[in-house]
């Protein structure tokens, strides 16, 4: 409880540092994935909207927010149309980000409208890409050799599940990866392996190096060469028409219709 107490408290110091409106704040890391140890750390990230006359200028504004690490705790944000373009090319961070299982702050409608839209602008074929360019860098960095980083599993394991997942046409990658597992893992020896591995990294087990693991590392070698070697189309960007009427819906409900000439 103490935890969240001071992610609100530094959202509110935030938004009055900042001068923003924090809309959405959710759990993005290990702890929303379900595999996070007792130290691991807190990845806040934010969606947020400006007063309306910041957006009214020629300028190229910032428009992310990232404080300095403090503790455990790793605050990062988007402001509102950049998290919309993101949205209307089907970014997965952002996508998890709209279905974390841990939220820690929502105001306005904003958000349950964007996730009202994911139907029509997910697109798997962006996903695929995202993910797949994740396993494949992850497994080069940390899984070559007879002797890996075990903990470093779950880094390519998860990108390589969503693959399987967006495979399948399930939709939109879910957050955890236990729901991943369930759901497309089939071969109960694999299941195990990843069983016990897991429940060795939330107990705080030292899972630093050690020696490979045949059993995920074949299942994930193999699926890897699989799926590189699918011919996958180009991704399309959806229209921007409607967020652009979302973000001026969410600009009046949050800050009213009176413009601040500041």
């Amino acid at each position: 409880m103490a935890i969240k107490q001071q992610i609100q408290r530094e959202l509110d110091k935030l938004e009055e540092h900042d001068k923003v409106s924090v809309l959405y704040a959710c759990e993005s890391g290990s702890r929303a994935w379900g595999f996070e140890s007792d130290d691991s750390d807190y990845d806040v990230r934010f969606i947020y909207l400006r007063p309306t006359h910041w957006y009214l200028t020629i300028q190229n504004r910032p428009d992310v927010i990232e404080k300095p690490i403090d503790g455990d705790l790793d605050i990062a944000g988007w402001d509102l149309p950049k998290a919309l373009e993101l949205f209307r090319k089907s970014n997965p961070p952002l996508l998890e980000w709209l279905q974390s299982p841990i939220v820690y702050r929502e105001r306005s409608s904003a958000v349950s409208r964007i996730k009202a839209l994911m139907p029509d602008y997910y697109s798997p074929i962006s996903c695929m890409f995202h993910y797949l360019h994740m396993a494949k860098g992850n497994f080069r960095k940390y899984l070559k050799g007879p002797e890996v980083r075990l903990k470093k599993y779950f880094y390519v394991l998860r990108p390589v599940l969503a693959c399987m997942w967006i495979e399948n046409g399930f939709g939109a990658v879910p957050m955890e990866f236990q729901v991943m597992v369930d759901r497309v893992v089939t071969d109960p020896d694999l299941k195990s392996e990843i069983e016990i591995l897991l429940n060795r990294k939330k107990q705080g087990a030292e899972l630093d190096k050690g020696p490979r693991n045949p059993v995920i590392s074949d299942f994930l070698e193999a699926a890897l060469e699989r799926l590189s070697a699918e011919d996958k189309p180009r991704p399309v960007t959806r229209a921007p028409e409607t967020l652009d009427l979302l973000f001026k819906d969410i600009l009046i409900e949050v800050n009213g219709l009176e413009l601040d000439r500041k």
